[in-house]
């Protein structure tokens, strides 16, 4: 007969003159049941219904109140894991597939004004955010805070892309779930990138001017939260990521920023670094890139891991040949400093957009052209059709003709778009 110990240490608690065993849970029974419900696609379905997303009346329930991709999903929920043993799941019972679902339902949207909000929203945790805010950033208001927010976000987002491959964890079940992106289906879920990048960036901007201009903090911070907010509701609208998605994002990001903020001051001397400083900026990122983690399916993962990597090496290439060969004129006061915000003005507007307009056309044309060549001589290497544009996806394809592309891009943006505007006389 155990004693009355033995019987806590089980779990039980037994009342006295009552035949009756309470069990009780212990807390990593209680954590486990939290997590499962924070990834339930039902808790993403709701969102979405309070908002006035809903399925087509031909996308609804089938057999047994499930959809031809809800069975299909479950089928694939049932299967062992990838790397596991003996064809067990995870320990925690967290769902995790085989290989990310691939379908979109038809929907009816009853209140357009949360639509085209959300939508907004998830448009500013895309790249075609980030191609156009930080080069704007760079040029038309402080370049050394970009920098630190582009080498920041590309920490960020690069550990943020090879947890998704490792965790393997699908996005929401669809149906009972809308999904309205395409793109980006086929990718694994934990953490939500877009809401990794969009709290890095909110934040970066906030802690790194707040001792360099002069503007009320709470409204900084206001708009910061608003800002991470909205592109993390964003994914829960769009349908593309859990709740347990979009907080793992935003805790990794933070966890990260206090990590990283005692070095922050040391990115802004990298420009000064020894020659063999080049190599490493180079070296390491294509190293990185090349052995990304296998997936276990045709993903875009990794090509756009590649676009984040290379950007930022040629960005910090640019940084680094600016200074050593004096392409730029050093800054006049050392990071921090406090000035004032210079108030908007016609004039302002109007050079800030022809600055962006000229550096925009530059690095677009530098892109295709250096695209263009390195896939050509990619497909001569390896003897590769062409037109065969399933070669691109290939390791050796991929990786090196992305990876030269975008350093071209970074290096550009902080070199040559400078000088162009200083011959144009915008400077």
């Amino acid at each position: 007969m155990p004693g009355p110990a033995s019987a806590r240490a089980a779990g039980t608690v037994r009342a006295e003159g009552i035949g009756v065993v309470v069990l009780a849970r212990g807390p990593g029974s209680t954590m486990a049941e939290l997590l499962r419900s924070l990834q339930d696609s039902q808790l993403v379905a709701r969102f979405q219904r309070r908002c006035g997303l809903f399925p087509a009346p031909d996308e609804g329930p089938r057999e047994n109140g499930a959809g031809p991709a809800e069975g299909a999903a479950r089928g694939l929920a049932q299967l062992p894991a990838a790397n596991g043993k003996g064809g067990r799941g995870p320990a925690n019972g967290l769902r995790r597939l085989a290989a990310p679902q691939a379908y979109v339902q038809k929907y009816v949207v009853k209140n357009y004004f949360y639509y085209y909000l959300f939508r907004f929203s998830a448009a500013l945790g895309q790249e075609v955010f980030y191609i156009t805010f930080l080069p704007f950033t760079h040029w038309n208001i402080d370049p050394y805070l970009s920098r630190r927010l582009i080498i920041i976000w590309v920490l960020v987002m690069y550990i943020g892309q090879v947890a998704k491959d490792i965790l393997k964890w699908p996005r929401p079940l669809s149906p009972p779930v809308v999904k309205l992106e395409k793109r980006v289906i086929d990718e694994y879920g934990m953490p939500s990138t877009h809401a990794m990048a969009a709290t890095v960036i909110s934040f970066t901007l906030l802690i790194s001017t707040m001792d360099r201009y002069q503007y009320p903090f709470a409204l900084g911070l206001l708009m910061a939260v608003v800002f991470s907010t909205l592109v993390c509701l964003s994914r829960l609208y769009t349908g593309m990521h859990t709740v347990l998605d979009v907080l793992g994002g935003i805790l990794v990001t933070a966890v990260l920023l206090v990590l990283t903020y005692p070095a922050w001051t040391l990115l802004d001397r990298l420009d000064s670094a020894s020659p063999l400083f080049p190599v490493c900026v180079i070296v390491v990122p294509f190293l990185l890139c090349y052995h990304y983690p296998v997936s276990d399916c045709r993903s875009p993962t990794r090509a756009d891991t590649t676009t984040i990597l290379a950007a930022g090496a040629g960005v910090t290439l640019g940084f680094w040949v600016n200074h050593f060969f004096q392409l730029a004129s050093a800054p006049t006061e050392s990071l921090p400093v406090v000035r004032d915000i210079p108030p908007l003005t016609t004039d302002m507007l109007v050079l800030g957009l022809t600055k962006f307009t000229v550096g925009i056309v530059l690095i677009l044309l530098v892109r295709q052209l250096v695209q263009n060549l390195s896939l050509q001589v990619l497909y001569s290497w390896f003897k590769v059709v062409t037109r065969n544009k399933e070669a691109r996806r290939r390791l050796e394809i991929e990786v090196p003709y992305k990876f030269v592309t975008y350093t071209s891009v970074g290096l550009c943006a902080t070199t040559f778009v400078p000088m162009l505007h200083r011959f144009l006389g915008l400077l």
